[in-house]
């Protein structure tokens, strides 16, 4: 490994060199979006309950386009889950760095969320359609944009020649969207071919349209099943109902003791340590996140803070009857998944521990001494990372001459579980996180979408920051 990205916060590359990797990246960019287009047409998804044909051939597709740009030695590798059955299919493809010169390693991942209700769809899904500046489809921001940022920005210094003799390494996986089962066994397993100085994840959002960002935090991730059991089986609500609360009842109490009056996560051990340098102003906030005119704003403390450092909880899905089938009677148990976000510095497993002392806490007071169920889901770290260092001086001042204004170091309110395991397998590495979205995105919802030109800058800064790197 090298001593990488010695560099100020300026871009080392003269005014010369930038134009001609600007010139080749928009000389590019019609078959850039073209590729993109065809990708969003493959529909891989990575859940068992999907056909998995479709996954292997994304994964083919894109080993194919690593090969067009000249690098050999690629290959699609797919790692056993725990149970035995196959992982989604991952494509590695390496160029050597030139003696003395560093390696980064281009993440991103082809598989995508399944469509959802397809009646709130405006277009297709599996067809790219391009209106108003946006391309619209599945995939074509969360992440097969990232895909193409990295193949086209690779191109462009390529066709500049602009070719610093820096090593690149593709890294795209084909798990991302089911929870990546096999990444943590791929990274230890393939350590060596993965190993670099700098790893760029673009799988992130910019501020907003026009003003790119580094992901400099992200929330961890702990999820599970909480409910409550209060009878052996279901009995009628007139003949029994009265001394006994029925178990969605119970349920709603138990929900609405997970926050405060003031809508803060009441649970008791869950400690803010981090605080935001930057505002987030709550008219962007409301339209960014369509929140209905008549809400108030949940929580304290600052807006940024309580998207990025503080614990944030949700109810994702609930079993209870359902009304088309609901008869009279009190129903047995009921049950909800909960998502919990945690801010840097929050420890995942102590998160858990906080969650099952806090349901012993309300079991006898507010269930009225009912079952209580928990069942442990998954978990994953916070991030954050120093922007001191050279690295990130670099993609800074990329993104910087890229867009042409100011970018922005930001949190994100979401997590991105496998970026521990990146920090924790590859220690020296610097990881920075970028992407392509926007607050318009909407990504793994029904009409995805990607901003072009915000697709050109981030190809472009990419670029610029892959010339640079050699020097």
């Amino acid at each position: 490994m090298t001593e990488p990205f010695q560099t100020s916060a300026r871009l080392p590359l003269d005014a010369e060199t930038v134009a001609r990797i600007t010139d080749a990246v928009d000389r590019g960019l019609e078959k850039t979006v073209a590729t993109l287009t065809d990708l969003v047409a493959i529909p891989g998804i990575a859940w068992d309950s999907f056909d998995r044909e479709p996954l292997e051939r994304s994964a083919q597709a894109v080993a194919a386009l690593i090969r067009s740009l000249g690098v050999v030695d690629v290959e699609v590798v797919t790692e056993a889950k725990a149970d035995g059955t196959p992982g989604g299919p991952a494509v590695v493809g390496r160029r050597p760095a030139a003696p003395g010169k560093p390696t980064v390693l281009l993440y991103a991942h082809h598989d995508v969320q399944p469509v959802g209700e397809e009646s709130l769809w405006e277009t297709e899904p599996f067809t790219a359609v391009e209106r108003e500046g946006r391309l619209y489809g599945r995939g074509a921001a969360n992440d097969k944009a990232g895909i193409m940022v990295h193949l086209a920005a690779f191109k462009a210094m390529l066709d500049a020649g602009a070719d610093s003799g820096v090593g690149v390494t593709f890294f795209i996986e084909g798990e991302e969207e089911a929870g990546s089962p096999t990444f943590r066994t791929f990274l230890e397993r393939h350590r060596q071919k993965l190993a670099a100085d700098v790893i760029v994840v673009a799988d992130s959002g910019n501020w907003k349209v026009g003003v790119p960002a580094l992901t400099t935090s992200l929330r961890g991730l702990v999820d599970g099943v909480i409910g409550v059991r209060v009878l052996s089986h279901a009995v009628h609500s007139g003949m029994y109902g009265g001394p006994v609360l029925d178990a969605p009842t119970l349920l709603a109490r138990l929900i609405a003791t997970l926050h405060d009056d003031q809508g803060n996560v009441a649970i008791a051990g869950l400690d803010q340590t981090h605080h935001a340098d930057l505002e987030y102003p709550e008219a962007d906030y409301r339209a960014d996140a369509a929140v209905l005119d008549s809400v108030r704003l949940a929580g304290t403390g600052s807006l940024a803070d309580r998207l990025w450092n503080r614990p944030a909880l949700s109810i994702i899905g609930t079993d209870v009857t359902r009304l088309e089938v609901a008869s009279n009677t009190l129903q047995p148990e009921a049950r909800a998944k909960f998502s919990l976000r945690l801010g840097p510095g929050m420890d995942p497993d102590a998160a858990m521990d906080a969650v099952r002392a806090h349901l012993d806490s309300v079991r006898d007071t507010v269930l009225f001494g009912a079952q209580v169920i928990f069942e442990p889901g998954e978990t994953g770290l916070p991030f954050s990372t120093d922007t001191s260092a050279g690295p990130a001086q670099l993609m800074l001042a990329s993104l910087r001459a890229a867009f042409g204004v100011e970018p922005v170091e930001s949190g994100m309110g979401g997590s991105i579980p496998f970026t521990a395991d990146l920090v924790e397998v590859f220690p020296e590495a610097t990881l920075l996180i970028t992407g392509v979205e926007d607050p318009d995105s909407r990504a793994h919802s029904a009409n995805e979408s990607l901003h072009l030109g915000d697709f050109r800058h981030a190809v472009l800064a990419e670029a610029l920051l892959l010339a640079a790197a050699g020097l």
